[in-house]
Order: structure tokens, then C-alpha cells, then sequence
């Protein structure tokens, strides 16, 4: 390499970002798929597993088990990357949800430097505008390492909202007691959750759908205001688990009752989806990074 030249800089994710492998060829990144076990079969997510199919095993109340990625795959998809780039940036799904930060970090140790794992416990379309924002500083001249800093550096500058269409599979994984997941199915309680860094927790009850978005829309709006500056500051997204026609009603009055545009309006990730069912609808922000530019 020329000395002169700057550092070719790779960004890497999981499919936990919401970041296809045919957007990840557009865009220039390398997407690493995760892996499901659906009725003790391995499946990759977007490789031998699409989201249609995912659902329908789901509805049809397979067993379905999230796991890290093997380790030869990560480390086949970093050699093969960095073949062509001086570094890469790895940016997995929040280390409060999957052992498989960890992993990565133990196993960038023995690529003296040139691979940085980013622990900045997001996931969906916040992870999706970390690859982003490391595409932008490594354009803007950023080292690996210094990209890492500012991700980790800006990592709780993000909020997600969920409000959840069934308390079924919350149950099915022991995160709610069969009790109370009857109680809301009779009541028809739409409940709403958060993700504010590195947890997923209960945030409200809602009577109906559109209480639920109007608490989401409330509650985003005060995150806003009051943790991010301003409506001018952030990157507001939409998201959803098999529930296009909704996202794209909610992300019309979320984009007029803010003022502002809906960046993405993505299915949410697979890990996510097999926890909460189908139906469910989030809406998140993240801040601008400009200073860093």
C-alpha cells in the first residue's frame, strides 16, 4: 500500500442490521447472515431463509432458536475481506441481546488491529444507521479504530418504541407468564415496549392499536425533545414484523406529526421478530453524527 494513500476501510454487519445481502452489494458492505434453528434445521437468514418463510414456520408454531454465528464463517467473511481492504469495522446486533459481540471481539484479537469490533448495542434500524454512519466517517477519513470510538462514543443516542400485536411468543419464551399473556389477549391490551440500549422492556399498556401508536408517537416525540435537541437532530425510522400495510399507515402520520421524513420503514430482524410474533409495529430515531464529519 502506498503510504500515501489512505487506509481502505470495510464495514461489516449481521442481518440483525435489516440489511439485505442484495442492499449490502449496493451499498458496498458485507452482510454476515445469522443463523436460525427451525425443528433442529439450520437456516441462514436471507440465504436459506426468507422473511415469508420465516413467518409461516413461525404461525405454524415451529420451534424456532436463535444462535450466534458459527466462528468459521466470521472469520471466512473477514479473510475474504480483508484481501482487498486495509481494516475492517464489524458492527454486530447490541451485546445486551447476543453473545455474539463477544465472540467477535475475542476473535478480532488475533488481527493485530486490522479488525475493530463495534459494541454499540443497537439492532434493526439503528444498527442499520450505525453501518451507515461508519460508511460516512470512513469516507470522511476516519481510522477503524476511531470509527469504533465514536460509534461506542454515540451508541445510547438512539430509542426504539414496539407495541407488540400478541403476547404468544413473549410466553412461548418464558418472558411473560401465561397468565398475564391470557389477561391481554381477553382485554385485547396492545403492549408497548422499549429498546434504550442494550435491553428490551415493557414501557406501557394500550387498549387498542391506535392508543398504542398514539403512546409510541407520545413517547418518541419526548425522546426527541428532550435527550436528542430537536427534531432537526436525528433520523427517524419505522419498523414492523409481517405488518407492511400498517408500518406504511404509521409511518405516514409519524412523518406529519413530527415534521419530518421516515428514512427506512423496514421489517424488523428475524431475532427480534421470533421473540415478539408477527404484527408488530416500532418506531425509532437516532442522532445525526454530523459533528464527527
Amino acid at each position: 500500500m502506498n503510504s500515501d494513500m489512505p487506509p481502505r476501510i470495510a464495514v461489516v454487519t449481521d442481518s440483525n442490521s435489516g440489511i439485505t445481502q442484495d442492499l449490502a452489494k449496493e451499498l458496498g458492505v458485507f452482510v454476515l447472515p445469522m443463523p436460525f434453528v427451525i425443528n433442529e434445521e439450520t437456516y441462514y437468514e436471507d440465504i436459506s431463509l426468507s422473511q415469508a418463510e420465516f413467518y409461516e414456520k413461525l404461525q405454524n408454531d415451529a420451534e424456532i432458536s436463535t444462535s450466534q454465528p458459527m466462528v468459521g464463517d466470521v472469520l471466512d467473511l473477514w479473510d475474504r475481506v480483508l484481501e482487498e481492504y486495509d481494516a475492517l469495522v464489524h458492527i454486530p446486533m447490541s451485546s445486551g441481546l447476543s453473545g455474539s459481540c463477544a465472540t467477535a471481539a475475542a476473535l478480532a484479537e488475533d488481527y493485530d488491529g486490522r479488525v475493530v469490533v463495534v459494541n454499540n448495542q443497537r439492532i434493526s434500524v439503528t444498527q442499520r444507521q450505525s453501518v451507515m454512519d461508519a460508511l460516512a466517517l470512513a469516507e470522511a477519513g476516519k481510522s477503524a479504530a476511531e470509527i469504533r470510538d465514536i460509534l461506542e462514543e454515540v451508541k445510547f443516542e438512539s430509542s426504539i418504541y414496539i407495541m407488540l400485536d400478541t403476547l404468544k411468543y413473549l410466553k412461548k419464551g418464558g418472558r411473560v407468564t401465561p397468565a398475564a399473556a391470557a389477561v391481554a389477549t381477553v382485554l385485547r391490551i396492545k403492549p408497548v415496549l422499549q429498546i434504550q440500549g442494550e435491553k428490551l422492556d415493557a414501557f406501557a399498556k394500550a387498549r387498542n392499536e391506535k392508543l398504542a401508536w398514539a403512546i409510541m408517537l407520545d413517547a418518541m416525540r419526548k425522546d426527541i425533545d428532550t435527550r436528542f435537541g430537536g427534531i432537526d437532530q436525528v433520523r427517524v425510522y419505522v419498523a414492523h414484523t409481517n405488518n407492511e400495510a400498517a408500518a406504511n399507515s404509521f409511518a405516514e402520520m409519524v412523518a406529519k406529526e413530527l415534521g419530518t421524513e421516515i428514512v427506512y420503514c423496514d421489517p424488523l430482524s428475524l431475532s427480534v421478530s421470533c421473540h415478539i410474533g408477527p404484527g408488530a409495529l416500532a418506531i425509532a430515531c437516532s442522532k445525526k453524527i454530523d459533528r464527527y464529519l
